[in-house]
């Protein structure tokens, strides 16, 4: 069956899906984004993804295309026409049409929404956790606000393609300090000796994962104790486990870092343990 989009209050096939060529988002990134897990027939962690979709827009001054209840409609609608039981929703909302101007367009100009859905395998990212996955570091080359999830993303494009051609699935950016932020679709943690969770604080930095926030009631639940800090690319290297997390992803373990193994070179215990409770212990809404 072909695959449906929603477009600006429209259900369209995708392959007839367009936004128009003044649409701010195209000229200038003028827009934001969240992505969904869809598993088992459930949207998994909503509340959080919309909670921070409400925080981007109010951040970059765009309205709500349609209201809360409305999006959660069309999400449930997309998913349903493109027959997901597992998979992703991509939702992504720009400041609307209007002539080329670097300034904010006139009131009244209507928010843009798009709403995607596409299938994905369970098995196959089970086993590529099994297997576990490569990471190289980059200096850290973005904006200060990646708080907010917008669709600017040049830097995390050019990021990730040098991962591929490295041979690596993900690239993680390095401050000035020498410390890790954030992969380029992921956040990033490390296990150590001791076996506590590190990762950044989400203050500044980094985005605040809706994955990374489940996790902390998953490491809970699992008596994990968590500690928020910065860590180097050497102590990510000697760390006991390193795994990356994202709604794309879940928890995904890596194996290597810049070409040196972490520990033993396979996924560790605790990552994996993690990726096994975190549907249970995620919010869920039917999709």
């Amino acid at each position: 069956m072909p695959r449906i989009a929603y477009v600006n209050g429209r259900y369209v096939a995708h392959s007839d899906a367009f936004v128009h060529i003044e649409d701010r988002g195209y000229q200038f990134a003028d827009g934001v984004y969240e992505v969904c897990e869809v598993a088992r027939g459930f949207i998994v962690d909503s509340v959080g993804h919309l909670n921070r979709l409400e925080r981007s827009l109010s951040e970059l001054r765009i309205d709500w295309p349609v209201n809360r209840k409305a999006l959660v409609h069309i999400m449930r609608e997309v998913i349903g026409r493109n027959r997901v039981r597992n998979g992703m929703v991509y939702l992504q909302v720009t400041r609307g049409v209007a002539p080329r101007d670097h300034v904010f367009p006139a009131n009244g100009t209507r928010p843009a929404l798009v709403v995607t859905a596409k299938r994905t395998d369970p098995a196959a990212a089970a086993k590529r956790a099994s297997r576990g996955i490569k990471v190289i570091t980059v200096p850290e080359n973005r904006w200060d606000r990646v708080d907010i999830k917008s669709v600017g993303l040049l830097p995390n494009v050019l990021a990730r393609q040098q991962a591929k051609e490295a041979g690596a699935q993900e690239a993680w950016f390095v401050d000035s300090d020498g410390k890790v932020t954030e992969g380029a679709a992921t956040n990033a943690w490390i296990v150590t000796k001791d076996g506590r969770l590190v990762t950044r604080p989400a203050e500044s930095g980094i985005l605040r994962g809706i994955t990374r926030t489940t996790l902390f009631a998953v490491a809970d639940k699992l008596g994990l104790k968590i500690e928020e800090r910065g860590f180097t690319v050497d102590e990510a290297k000697t760390a006991r486990e390193a795994f990356i997390t994202a709604a794309t992803t879940l928890i995904m373990p890596i194996v290597e870092i810049d070409g040196q193994p972490v520990a033993n070179g396979h996924p560790g215990s605790v990552a994996l343990s993690l990726r096994d409770a975190f549907f249970d212990i995620a919010e869920k809404i039917q999709a």
